[in-house]
Parts: structure tokens; C-alpha cells; sequence
């Protein structure tokens, strides 16, 4: 294996729940890499069901399926102008030093194949290179792409034969010409549009824009408000009328790399109906780092709904941390870690009997956030993984089937932990709406549907008050402690080093929490939820290494010589960039 950058641990140790999440934890993992024109042989149909272009010119596109049984994962990358070679591989969060890459370059003269053992990134050889070692990454035409590459292995479902479809897209809008723009567009149902459930929706991208179009969503809008303004222009423009933050309910969210998003048989999500906004809001990503100028789009999302109701409702539910400034991160930190809770006193006072079942979960931060995971715990103890990403991105959030169905029952807890790198700012990031602000949630999808909207907690804010007066305490300078002053404006004040970061931390581990055990009214349900105890939990989740096996065969003592040529129409057997083998036997990747 050639890498770059400093070697890492060939068998690193790692808990249950990162090994849960991370995307390369199976024991052997024999990775095929076909390498073809664009307007080349594509293998039989279906068998690469998950694809997503690689660079925002869509020059490069990789396919993949996966192979649970089999324990394989196998690629497919397209590429429509070879040129002198090209890299792909992956990386923890998009960086090339110390990334797993598989090379292929030439010399001019002839052609060569390396590998070196998750964003995907890639980068494009624009001139011969004599040899891998000669290659300048520095110097590279690069890029990453974020993908879930292991997706849940599940059939399609059979869908009902009076199912109807809508398309909720964006009137031909102009692209702006910058990097990052998020687009809103409202909606309005007809009047009277009867109760139906969505059983399905799939993306509806137009051509051209597959690698701009980043993510989607469709929110639903609050019922207690009769009429929304149609409102069809960027989403942080001062023009937007403020209405809209009330548009929040997650009807549907698509990322990159996403499939056709599937309920299970005996559920659907209700919309339309008596107590139903018919009010929709389309939120669109585009990422445009090539700054074209003047692409128009009509993305959307296609939602597939029936008239004739499944036997339960879905619910979506809100866990984790309250959008709120008492919970911040301090300026500096590497890995600052803030928990959230649905307590036993919540779902003993909110869940049925039976239980629900959480069969999908979109994990959300903000800028900050580079992991997510959420527990159930029962009787203290955790007992599984509800979802955990620990190499999160939040520009790439999806909402995810999840591999193991998973059943919540009244008096369990459910931990949300957040994980946030702030190494780039010098003042607190508190919790809050703004994209500058910070969030820690998990949006379950689950059935039967509850009154429980949400099960979020905060800090105590007398506990917080008495964090500021330590702070002030030890610490020469005034920290201001006027009766108008804003958490927000106190935590500006403190002047932050190790020890007020450290006092924070600790205070967030032992201080009582504000329980917000909601309804979809906003209503808390009856109960006692200040100054509540933090659930307490005797027992973790065991700790688990990866068995790391050598390889079946002898690494190549050489790059293998193949060659850079073009694929030609179908059932031609020209030379090709194809690399059926690219390893000479099955090897362990951790």
C-alpha cells in the first residue's frame, strides 16, 4: 500500500458505537474499481443502484453497490476525459494527507496502476508524471464529494395501485453565481386536499445540475396559522418574510448520493386533511464552488402518496439539545462534547404501551459539528445504537433508513451527543438558529405516531447563572452579570483559556437539565421538567476492535502496467481503463 502522509496504525482500537458507524468495519472488504468512459459498456442494469458525480462539472461519476452477505463493496467510476490519470480514494474529512488512494497515471508513454490504502475525493493528472512518487498532490485539479456509502440493504416495497404523485419544485430559478446559496420556495395544496399518506419520494433533479443540486427538503408548515406568503428567493434574504421560520416539519430531505426514500409497508406520513397547513415549504442546497453563471433549475422533490390510509401514521420526533444559548462550545476546541436527552420520565409519561419503532433517522448540526450519535439506553444500561455518524459533515445530511429497526418502550432513555471542532473561532458558539449557531439533533422517523414532537433538554439556567459567577470569581477580568445582559452576551465576555473551558464541560456533565417533553402544539406534557437529574447510566456499551486480517496474497512488488486507453462502443474489445482486480486478493481496510 502507498500512502500519503504519516502512516497510520494498521489496526487502531475504536468503541462499538464509532465501529457501528464508520463505513469501513467489516472484517475483509475486496474493493473492484472499474474505470471506464462515459460513453463506454456499463454493466447490467441495477447493478449499481447508488451513484453521485464526483466534481461540480460532473466529469466524474461514481457508482456502487454493496454486498452484506458477501461482505463486498464494488465501485464504478466514470470518467469522460481520462487525460494523464487520475486519483481516487478516501479520507476522514476531504483531505489528502494521510488518505487512501488508488492511482492511476502515465508517463506519456505507458500507463500505470497504484493503490495506497469517508469523504471521497479525487484529483485529475493534467500532464505525465514518471512515477507515483513524482506526483505533486499540492498541484493537483482536486475535489471531495460526501457520500454513505454503505446504505441499507433493503428490497422495494410493493406500493399501493391508487397511488398519486406530486411534484414540488422550483419555478425555473436562476442560480445565483456563488458557492453556497440555500433557495426557498412555498407551496400551497389545493383547498380541501383530503388526508393522504406519503408512502415515497425521490428527487427530481434537472439535467445538468446533478453535481450543484446538494441537498432538498420539503417542510411542512404550522397549522395554527391560516395563510403563508409565497415567498420564492434565497432563504437568508432579508426580504423573506419571518412566517416562514414556522415552516419546520420535515415532509421529505434528499442529499446527494441519496436513493428513493421508502416507508415501510404498515406506515405512511399524513399530510392534508383537518388540522393539516396546507402550506409547503422547498428548501434547496446548491453548491456551485465553479461559480457558474446564469443555470437555471426546476429541482424538486416527487412525493408518491395514496388515498387509502396504512394501519399507522408515522411521526417524526426531535431529540436531542434545545435551540437555545445556554449549551455553547468554547472557542479552541478539537472535540467539544454536548449531550441531549429524552429521559425515562418523558417516554414513561408519552410512548403507548407497545413501544414506537424508529426505522430512519436525519442526524443535524451545524457548521461545527463532526459527530453525532444517539443511545438507547433501558434500566441504565445501553443496550444499542439507535444511529451514529462519526465522521459527520453538515453539509451532507440525509435522511437514512436504518439498518436494524429500532423499538423505543416507556421509561426508556434516549442520549443524543454531539461532537464540535471550533478551533477556528475565538468566541463561545451557542446554541441557536442561525447557521453560526449550533444545534444537536436527530429527527427519528418512526411508527405509530405519538403526541411526542419533540424530547430535548438544556442545562439548568440558575446552574449556568452560577458557571458565569465561578468564571467571574477567578479570573481578573469583569464579566458582565447585569440583570439585562444575554447568555449569550455573558458567554462573549468570558475570557476563555482551559480551566473556564474545562469548568464549562464539567458543569454540562453534573447539572441538572430543563426537559422539554413536547407536543406538537409546543405544549409540554404534564409533569415536573426543571432542575430534572441526568439520566443515570451504569453501564456502556462495551468496547470492540476490529480484527484486522492480513492480506490473502502477496501485495504486487510494482504498480501494474495497464492501459490508458478509451472504451469504444459496445462489444468492441479495445483496451479500456478498466481495473477489475484492483487488489490481487481480499484485504482488510482497518
Amino acid at each position: 500500500m502507498q500512502t500519503t502522509g504519516n502512516k497510520r496504525s494498521p489496526c487502531p482500537s475504536f468503541r462499538l458505537r464509532e465501529v457501528a458507524s464508520m463505513y469501513f468495519t467489516m472484517i475483509m472488504v475486496f474493493l473492484v474499481i472499474l474505470v471506464v468512459a462515459l460513453q463506454g459498456t456499463v454493466p447490467r442494469e441495477n447493478y449499481f443502484p447508488y451513484k453521485v458525480p464526483l466534481d461540480p462539472q460532473s466529469s466524474l461519476e461514481l457508482s456502487w453497490n454493496v454486498s452484506y452477505p458477501e461482505q463486498v463493496v464494488h465501485f464504478q467510476l466514470l470518467v469522460k476525459e481520462p487525460k494523464f490519470g487520475l486519483l481516487f480514494g478516501m479520507s476522514d474529512r476531504g483531505e489528502f494527507e494521510n488518505a487512501d488512494l488508488a492511482v492511476l497515471w502515465s508517463d506519456g508513454h505507458r500507463s500505470y496502476f497504484g493503490d495506497g490504502t469517508v469523504h471521497l475525493i479525487y484529483g485529475i493528472l493534467e500532464k505525465p508524471v514518471p512515477s507515483l512518487q513524482a506526483i505533486n498532490i499540492s498541484a493537483l485539479h482536486k475535489g471531495l464529494q460526501r457520500v454513505q456509502l454503505l446504505k441499507r440493504d433493503i428490497s422495494t416495497p410493493e406500493l399501493p395501485r391508487d397511488m398519486k404523485t406530486m411534484e414540488i419544485r422550483t419555478p425555473d430559478v436562476v442560480i445565483p453565481s456563488q458557492e453556497t446559496t440555500y433557495w426557498c420556495y412555498m407551496v400551497e395544496l389545493p383547498d380541501s386536499f383530503p388526508r393522504h399518506h406519503i408512502v415515497m419520494y425521490e428527487p427530481v433533479i434537472t439535467a445538468g445540475n446533478e453535481a450543484i443540486v446538494h441537498h432538498m427538503e420539503v417542510f411542512q408548515c404550522a397549522a395554527e396559522f391560516d395563510s403563508f406568503p409565497h415567498y420564492n428567493g434565497p432563504c437568508d434574504s432579508k426580504m423573506k418574510p419571518d412566517r416562514l421560520n414556522y415552516c419546520r416539519h420535515v415532509l421529505a430531505a434528499w442529499a446527494m448520493g441519496a436513493q428513493a426514500f421508502y416507508y415501510p409497508e404498515e406506515a405512511g406520513l399524513a399530510f392534508g386533511g383537518p388540522g393539516s397547513s396546507k402550506y409547503l415549504r422547498l428548501e434547496i442546497h446548491y453548491h456551485n464552488p465553479l461559480v457558474f453563471k446564469g443555470r437555471r433549475d426546476s429541482s424538486g422533490i416527487r412525493l408518491y402518496y395514496t388515498a387509502t390510509l396504512r394501519r399507522y401514521d408515522a411521526g417524526i420526533m426531535e431529540l436531542g439539545l434545545v435551540y437555545t444559548p445556554v449549551m455553547a462550545i468554547p472557542p479552541g476546541e478539537a472535540g467539544f462534547l454536548l449531550n441531549g436527552y429524552c429521559t425515562d420520565k418523558c417516554t414513561q409519561v408519552a410512548l403507548p404501551p407497545a413501544g414506537i419503532h424508529i426505522f430512519a433517522s436525519q442526524l443535524h448540526t451545524h457548521l461545527t459539528g463532526r459527530k453525532v450519535v444517539t443511545i438507547l439506553s433501558r434500566e441504565g444500561r445501553e443496550r444499542e445504537v439507535v444511529n451514529a455518524d462519526f465522521n459527520y459533515s453538515p453539509h451532507f445530511q440525509e435522511i437514512r433508513m436504518l439498518k436494524k429497526v429500532v423499538s423505543v418502550f416507556p421509561g426508556d432513555v434516549l442520549i443524543t451527543a454531539c461532537t464540535y471542532n471550533t478551533e477556528d473561532r475565538n468566541q463561545a458558539t451557542v446554541g441557536g438558529f442561525s447557521i453560526t449557531d449550533e444545534m444537536c439533533v436527530n429527527y427519528v422517523h418512526y411508527y405509530p405516531q405519538t403526541q411526542l414532537e419533540l424530547c430535548k433538554s438544556a442545562v439548568d439556567s440558575g446552574y449556568l447563572q452560577r458557571y458565569f459567577n465561578l468564571v467571574n470569581r477567578f479570573n481578573d477580568e469583569e464579566i458582565c452579570m447585569c440583570p439585562q445582559a444575554s447568555v449569550t452576551q455573558q458567554f462573549s465576555s468570558v475570557p476563555w483559556n482551559a480551566f473556564n473551558s474545562d469548568v464549562l464541560k464539567s458543569l454540562y456533565d453534573f447539572a441538572p437539565i430543563s426537559m422539554h417533553c413536547n407536543k406538537s402544539s409546543a405544549v409540554r406534557f404534564p409533569g415536573e421538567w426543571e432542575k430534572q437529574p441526568l439520566p443515570r447510566i451504569t453501564k456502556v456499551l462495551p468496547e470492540s476492535a476490529p480484527s484486522c486480517q492480513p492480506a490473502l496474497g502477496p501485495p504486487p512488488a510494482s504498480p501494474a502496467l495497464v492501459n490508458l486507453g478509451r472504451t469504444l462502443e459496445r462489444g468492441h474489445k479495445e483496451p479500456s481503463i478498466a481495473f477489475e482486480n484492483l487488489f490481487a486478493g481480499p484485504r482488510a481496510l482497518l
